[in-house]
This record gives C-alpha cells, sequence and structure tokens, in this order.
C-alpha cells in the first residue's frame, strides 16, 4: 500500500504534465459549468476526444478536474442570472438569486465556493477510506428501494419550496405530467407527443430548466422593471475614496468572498459534515446523483434549521448544507464505479468508457491490479478541491461585472445565452421552442406564487419514478409486499410516508388550535365581564 501510494504521489506531484493538465481542466470547467445549459456532463463529454492522446492518470486527471469545478461553476449563472448551470443548482436558485438582488452576490457565492470546496474535500476522504466498504451499501438496493429514494427525492422539493405546501405539490404535478411525454420506458408507447417527432425523447430538461428559471426572468423584468434603473450591487457607494494600492484592492476582494464564508463554515461546520455525508452516500447510489443530495440535504437542513421562513426567500444555511451535498456526492458516485463497474451518474458513465478505452476494466481487483491508478484518483480528487479554491474566487470576480451592467443591455445578453445553451443539448430548433414555451409556464407560475423547483425535479425523476415503480410491481404479487418486504425498502418507505402525512396533519390540527384560541379567549373575555 505505502509502495503505491508513494507512485501515486510520485505520478501526480512529481509530474509537470499532469499539473499542467490539472489547472487548464480548472479553468475548462469554469467556464464550461458558468455558461448556461453546458453542464458538467457536457463538459467531461466534450473533452472525452482529447483523453484518448493522454496516458490514464492525465486522462482521468482532466475529467475529475472538470467535474469539481464545473459542478460548482453552475452556481454563478444560478446567483448572477437566476439560470442555475446544472440541475443541483436548482434546489437553491431562489435563495442564491434573493442575496444577488440584495446586492450580496459575492458573499452568497462566496458561501456556496466555501462549502463546495468543503463537501468535496469530505466526499474525497469518504472515498478513499471506505471506499470498499461503504461500496456494500448499494447492494441493499433493488428496484423498491430506488423508487422509494426517488419518491424522497420528489418530497424533498415540495418540504424546501416557500410559501404554500399545496402550491408546491402542484409544481411538482405538472413536472410529473411534463416527464410522461415522449416513449414510455415500461410499455414503448408513445404519449403526449402529438406527432412530433422532437417529443419521443420527451421534454429535455435542460431547455426546461434554462426557460423556467432564466426566460421566466427576463419576462419577468421586462414586465415589471424599469430599463432606467441600474442592477443590484450597480450603484457607486459612499464618498470619494483615494487610490488604493493592488495588495488592498486585492485583499479587500478576498473579504468580500470569503468574509462572511469562513466564519459561517466554521459556525456550521458539524452541520457542513452531516451534508457531505449524505451527498456521498447518495452519491454511491447509481442514478441518484448530486442533484437529490441537494434537495434532500436542504430539506434535512430545513426541517431542523431555527429559521424555516426564510428558505426560498434567501438562506444562508440552506445554501451552504446544499452546495456541501452537491459536491459530496461527486466523489461519492465514483464508488460503485470503482468498485462494481456500475456508473454512479452520468459522468462516471463516461469516466468508465475512458477506463475501458484505456484496457481497464472497473471492478473489486481494481484496488489490487491498479491501485496506483486508484490512489492517483484519490489524490486528483485533492488537488482538484484546492485548486478550486483559486479557480472559484477569479470566477466570482469576473462574473461580480454581470451584477453591474444595466438591464437594458443585460436582459438580451441573458436570452442569448439561454437560447445557445438549449440549442447546443442537440443542435435542434426545437428545444429553444421548448425553452421559450417553458419560459411562459415558468412566468406564470411564478405570478401564482408557483415554485419552480419542484417541476424541474419532477421532469428530471419522474421518468426513472415510472420505470421503478412498474419493475416493483411486477416483482411480487402483492403490491405491499413488494414495496416493504426488504427491511431498507421499508424505512425509506416509512420515511416517505411520514414526510407526505406530516403536513396533512398539521394542516388538520391548525383550525381546532384556531377553535381552542378563540374559545379561550371569550371565557377570558366572560370572567373579565363577570
Amino acid at each position: 500500500m505505502s509502495e503505491s501510494l508513494l507512485q501515486a504521489f510520485s505520478g501526480v506531484l512529481g509530474d509537470l504534465r499532469v499539473l499542467l493538465i490539472i489547472v487548464a481542466a480548472a479553468i475548462y470547467g469554469i467556464f464550461l459549468g458558468a455558461v448556461p445549459g453546458l453542464t458538467a456532463t457536457m463538459a467531461v463529454a466534450l473533452l472525452v476526444p482529447a483523453t484518448f492522446f493522454l496516458d490514464p492518470i492525465p486522462a482521468l486527471a482532466a475529467v475529475v478536474t472538470v467535474e469539481a469545478c464545473a459542478i460548482f461553476a453552475g452556481d454563478i449563472p444560478n446567483a448572477l442570472l437566476r439560470i442555475p448551470g446544472t440541475p443541483a443548482s436548482a434546489a437553491y436558485a431562489d435563495d442564491v438569486y434573493a442575496f444577488t438582488r440584495a446586492g450580496r452576490s459575492a458573499e452568497v457565492l462566496g458561501v456556496c465556493l466555501t462549502f463546495s470546496v468543503a463537501g468535496g474535500v469530505l466526499g474525497t476522504v469518504i472515498l478513499a477510506l471506505f471506499a470498499p466498504q461503504l461500496a456494500r451499501i448499494t447492494t441493499w438496493f433493488s428496484v423498491a428501494e430506488y423508487f422509494w429514494l426517488y419518491l424522497l427525492g420528489l418530497s424533498s422539493a415540495v418540504i424546501v419550496s416557500r410559501g404554500s405546501t399545496w402550491k408546491a405539490a402542484l409544481a411538482l404535478i405538472i413536472g410529473l405530467f411534463l416527464s410522461t411525454v415522449g416513449l414510455s420506458a415500461v410499455h414503448g408507447q408513445a404519449r403526449f407527443t402529438f406527432g412530433q417527432a422532437e417529443l419521443f425523447q420527451g421534454v429535455n430538461f435542460i431547455p426546461a430548466m434554462i426557460g423556467l428559471f432564466g426566460v421566466s426572468e427576463v419576462f419577468r423584468n421586462i414586465l415589471t422593471y424599469d430599463f432606467a434603473a441600474t442592477t443590484p450591487g450597480s450603484q457607486a457607494g459612499g464618498p470619494f475614496s483615494p487610490p488604493r494600492s493592488w495588495k488592498q484592492r486585492l485583499a479587500e476582494s478576498v473579504r468580500s468572498v470569503f468574509g462572511a464564508s469562513l466564519p459561517l463554515l466554521w459556525i456550521r461546520r458539524w452541520h457542513a459534515i452531516r451534508s457531505g455525508m449524505m451527498g456521498s452516500l447518495i452519491g454511491m447510489l447509481p442514478g441518484a446523483g448530486a442533484d437529490i443530495a441537494a434537495w434532500v440535504s436542504l430539506a434535512v437542513s430545513k426541517r431542523f434549521s431555527p429559521k424555516p421562513e426564510e428558505y426560498g426567500a434567501g438562506s444562508m444555511e440552506g445554501v451552504s448544507d446544499a452546495s456541501s451535498a452537491n459536491s459530496g456526492a461527486l466523489a461519492g458516485a465514483w464508488v460503485p464505479a470503482l468498485v462494481f463497474g456500475i456508473p454512479g451518474d452520468s459522468v462516471t458513465a463516461i469516466v468508465m468508457g475512458v477506463l475501458l478505452m484505456k484496457n481497464i476494466k472497473p471492478g473489486p481487483e481494481i484496488f489490487e491490479k491498479q491501485a496506483v491508478l486508484v490512489y492517483s484518483i484519490f489524490l486528483i480528487f485533492f488537488l482538484a478541491n484546492l485548486l478550486l479554491i483559486a479557480a472559484g474566487f477569479l470566477a466570482i470576480k469576473a462574473g461580480g461585472y454581470a451584477v453591474r451592467i444595466p438591464r437594458k443591455v443585460l436582459l438580451p445578453v441573458i436570452l442569448l445565452f439561454c437560447v445557445i445553451g438549449s440549442y447546443a443539448i442537440n443542435g435542434s430548433y426545437f428545444d429553444i421552442g421548448a425553452m421559450l414555451a417553458m419560459g411562459g409556464l415558468g412566468f406564470a407560475l411564478e405570478r401564482r406564487r408557483i415554485p419552480l423547483g419542484p417541476v424541474v425535479l419532477g421532469i428530471i425523476l419522474g421518468g426513472p419514478l415510472e420505470e421503478r415503480f412498474m419493475q416493483t410491481l411486477s416483482s411480487s404479487e402483492s403490491a405491499w409486499e413488494a414495496f416493504f418486504s426488504r427491511p431498507m425498502a421499508a424505512a425509506l418507505g416509512v420515511a416517505s410516508l411520514l414526510v407526505w402525512l406530516a403536513p396533512l396533519v398539521i394542516s388538520l390540527r391548525q383550525p381546532r388550535r384556531l377553535l381552542k384560541s378563540v374559545s379561550a379567549r371569550l371565557r377570558r373575555l366572560r370572567q373579565g365581564s363577570s
């Protein structure tokens, strides 16, 4: 073990080419992740042709670094433009944008960066120390457990949404309905396609997400904002200040980004550990991914928060916990990929293709036959997360100029990015039309104070939820036995049912409490009059 670890250190830290590849991949990942619609998966997929000419360790160094940096970079358009750069960013889109409107974009992005690095480092530690042991947990999951897990993730979207629970549930139903468009994975029948061949593959969630959050925000700004007004944070503040040296400007920039996030990390260190571990465990489940980790972590954070009313309206606690979880899930997704050869998410599926291209077969034997490669992956994860501090800081400062652009210039640019991001997925004009239609839907829903996050998650998880539901039903003659026969399935099922029953019980008890309060006041009035 020690010899393999030393060889890994020598192969990564002692090779200038690997270090340069890591730096270049960080810049590439930050740039592509910050463009709305260009997700971490697409960034890694576009990088695959370049890995043909690289050795295994440099190739994996590029992939790992791009993945780690692109996930955080998705928070930049999320905060500045209210366009989630990744599906995981949609969980806290309203929270981060609320801080931008208050002129605190650098502060909230600093929190995203700090807790993303903390979650990523914690996920790497879990991957390095417990990968073989924790990978056994995934063997406990059958289709029934995955069904309850997806249902729990959807339930979390309803719980963490601001305002009425019933409106959040309606938004989830809309998302689930949109997920039924296209060829059914279970029956192979076309549903709600109206003869459009482009709809056979269903509603693409990237144009849908861009339209719901980005285009709806453009529509809202056009109708409600004065174009002569400046954007949040664009006002010149205070009296004239003398010129400052570059050291003073650098120190002020560092304080603006990390001045609030580092104390918050110390105060909420146990919350960050909880969220990072939760993200890592969820990331180990094939198909779960960082988006479910972010939603579940946000729901848990709100459940135990002393200020749950702030969630959705600008909660730094929710942003920090969700950021830790989605970064922790990245390393967790490598556990089933390395140990069982089962991709934990779309990125690790691409990674497995790169490994097979290099004649490296993932599986339990990789820890013995390719120990140097495995330790190199662990080390690269550490380096990528540490490098993210500098790369993310520069990206935040560069992106901060966006909030100083006048709205009459900024809104057309946002719309242009929305169009480019939607078209880049499949090179289809139909996706642009779908994006605009979803923008109109998002604008109409927001006018009725219906949250948009559950719609996106419903579109993403609706198909897998239906597929797991039908597979579970067909696995046993009794429906109850199929869904609750296994201990893990029973535990997740009970948790999901409690999540849905709790708001109903609370709503039923509220009229009783009101009646008791009115009765008590009437008794006091009668006693006072007598």
